[in-house]
């Protein structure tokens, strides 16, 4: 769910899994799969940037907090080095005694 703003300034929570198209036409405008749409003030990039963002904290998983070099990383569309603290890390390599190997 985003938070859009409407032209009369009040604000609209949309679901992304209902949008089917943003446009600029000249204003940008939602079309969601229930046939309706939504014009809002914020830009085409604005709301392919919230959609991303949200996509991404719901790919994460629960109890993951998304902090804001994770959501950059997405944005980024760069194949960056995972910060090892982060789900996207691959997992600590051990042997076979349990002890953990050197990288």
């Amino acid at each position: 769910m985003i938070f859009l703003t409407r032209f009369d300034g009040t604000e609209v929570v949309v679901n992304c899994d209902l949008i089917v198209t943003v446009e600029k036409i000249p204003d940008t405008v939602l079309f969601l799969t229930t046939g309706d749409r939504i014009m809002v003030r914020e830009s085409v990039e604005e709301v392919v940037e919230r959609a991303t963002a949200y996509r991404h904290r719901v790919l994460q998983g629960p109890g993951v907090r998304a902090d804001a070099q994770d959501i950059a990383h997405a944005l980024s569309g760069r194949a960056a080095a995972a910060p090892p603290s982060s789900p996207l890390a691959p997992p600590e390599q051990h042997d076979q005694q349990g002890q953990q190997k050197d990288s």
